[in-house]
């Protein structure tokens, strides 16, 4: 007797409310126990409203005209509660900020199993057993609020595993952790599909999938299914453009088309000092210095420990490291939102304990990690006026700035959509297009490629790193890559310290470091080392397939 899959999705359309067209249309798959189907495709697919339609938040929060239906287990769940789907279903949303309710690690963890009625030791041993199985016990008795955005997706992962699912739904797992940390999740979700688990993974970081041989992967696009099927006929029909394969296979497909337009990096910053310089170098009085900064969010306990650095014009910065390193809180005393225990942070020669947050951003424009910390209008022309605004900019300048910056992050089209109705990634672009209408000097950015399908992000990098308005631009990113292209300088931050800071053919050379930092070489870091003495500097991997 043939044995029924545990997921089936049968001719699955589904509209949302206030949109025109549909987000999914006609889906039909079957997920197996023990397969991981890996989804991929470019921004606003479908492949977010796929998952909330399996786990059941289409139809019940997510309102709109849905037809075909989910099976789970042979059971059509079109009639039962959330509640009793979720204990088939877990899911890991995009954005952990979303999930995390709980104000203490273990109280998160524990929040669905105390919602089903489990005896009191069973759910603390399923906590416990949760935390240690993600290497994540250490964080048990933790302030939800202190945690990193990488602890926090591993806490919401600890909390769905603590419900036993049989099948498990990941929204961009890997968006917030640092390489070492999501190579140790897809351990973690290959060893649960080895036992038995259904898991599907929606996932813009492909080629770090692809080191867990997930056994199919589904390629989406305008919400539709293009590609149903394993592995080595991936790259054949996806567009290498969106979708970022392994560098070797970007340069061989794009030796076939024209090379990469050659791109002006600050030109607010020319005349000023070269951003091929190295960190240091005179370019002028330097725009944000710390001297000697050391802080804590206890009294007892220091987060920050001795920073000394100068942000010089010119200056395209990378902050590296791993999770819960202190790499966010460095940067929010650059803009004055947290002051310095100990030492003191310049900007534009000002201390910032004399400088209110509102005085500073004129100088430095700040785009939070998780983009529920900064939107709020009722729409996105609003949002993005917001800040002009209250900088005293004048009304038709603002308009001009406003359609500017929505033409840069592609979200032209949604001038008139509520922001936190958007999906992560476009809310995300939302957020740096708020930023990009102040026209700071300086433009700070805390994971700025999160949900970003590769097209948008390489897009919107392309077309800020050459605005005129900005005179250095500093990044917190996990992606090794997005240095390896855009960085004339890398910082590396660890347990608080500053462990290295030079440039990125230097920094990201040591193999013994990156690891110790919880970093991992990419095929493109190492086919740009491969390639140095003839380039001279690093390259993306189309412009590689040029040379």
């Amino acid at each position: 007797m043939k044995q029924t899959a545990p997921l089936i999705v049968e001719n699955l359309s589904f509209r949302y409310r206030d949109r025109t067209g549909a987000a999914i249309h006609d889906i039909s798959f079957e997920a197996k126990a023990g397969e991981i189907l890996l989804i991929a495709g470019a921004s606003g697919c479908g492949k977010t409203t796929l998952i909330r339609s399996v786990n059941g938040l289409i139809p019940r929060s997510y309102k709109g005209e849905m037809s075909g239906r989910v099976l789970v287990f042979g059971e059509d769940t079109s009639a039962w509660k959330l509640s009793q789907i979720s204990q088939k279903i877990g899911t890991v949303l995009q954005d952990p900020e979303r999930q995390i309710l709980g104000t203490k690690v273990l109280n998160e963890v524990a929040f669905g199993l105390e919602n089903l009625n489990v005896p009191r030791d069973e759910i603390l041993e399923r906590v416990d057993e949760s935390l240690k199985f993600l290497k994540i016990f250490h964080l048990r008795e933790r302030e939800t609020f202190t945690l990193s955005g990488g602890e926090k997706q591993k806490v919401a992962l600890a909390g769905v595993l603590a419900m036993r699912p049989s099948i498990l739904l990941l929204d961009e797992p890997l968006a917030s952790l640092d390489p070492a940390s999501a190579q140790d999740t897809l351990d973690t979700i290959r060893f649960l599909a080895d036992e038995g688990m259904t898991v599907l993974m929606v996932e813009h970081r492909v080629e770090d999938v692809l080191r867990i041989n997930p056994e199919r992967v589904m390629f989406m696009s305008e919400g539709e299914i293009r590609y149903l099927g394993n592995l080595s006929g991936l790259s054949k029909v996806v567009n290498y453009r969106e979708v970022k394969l392994p560098a070797e296979q970007i340069v061989e497909r794009a030796k076939q088309d024209p090379p990469p337009a050659q791109i002006r990096i600050l030109p607010g910053a020319a005349g000023k000092g070269s951003g091929e310089e190295a960190p240091g170098a005179s370019r002028g009085e330097p725009l944000v210095r710390f001297e000697d900064v050391a802080f804590g969010y206890e009294s007892d306990v220091e987060v920050l420990h001795g920073i000394n650095l100068e942000i010089r014009r010119g200056d395209v910065i990378a902050v590296l490291g791993p999770n819960g390193a202190g790499k966010t809180t460095f940067v929010k005393h650059a803009i004055g939102l947290l002051k310095p225990k100990g030492g003191r942070v310049l900007v534009n020669g000002r201390d910032t304990k004399e400088a209110s947050v509102a005085q500073i951003a004129g100088t430095l424009g700040y785009v939070f990690q998780s983009p529920s910390h900064m939107l709020f209008a009722p729409t996105v022309s609003e949002e993005l006026a917001f800040g002009p605004r209250n900088l005293n900019h004048p009304k038709e300048q603002i308009e001009q700035e406003v359609k500017e910056a929505l033409r840069i992050v592609n979200l032209s089209d949604k001038e008139q959509d509520p922001p936190l109705a958007l999906s992560f990634g476009q809310q995300k672009r939302v957020s740096i297009a708020a930023i990009l209408a102040m026209q700071s000097r300086i433009l700070v950015m805390d994971e700025p490629t999160a949900g970003q399908d590769y097209r948008n992000y390489m897009n919107f990098m392309d077309a800020i790193l050459q605005l005129p308005s900005f005179e250095a631009i500093l990044f917190i990113t996990h992606d090794v890559d997005l240095a390896v292209i855009y960085a004339n300088r890398v910082l590396m931050i660890n347990d608080g310290r500053l462990v290295a800071d030079g440039r990125p053919q230097e920094v990201l050379r040591d193999f013994d470091r990156l690891k110790a930092n919880r970093l991992v070489p990419t095929s493109l870091l190492s086919l740009n080392l491969e390639r140095l003495n003839t380039t001279g500097r690093f390259m993306r991997a189309e412009a590689l397939a040029h040379i």
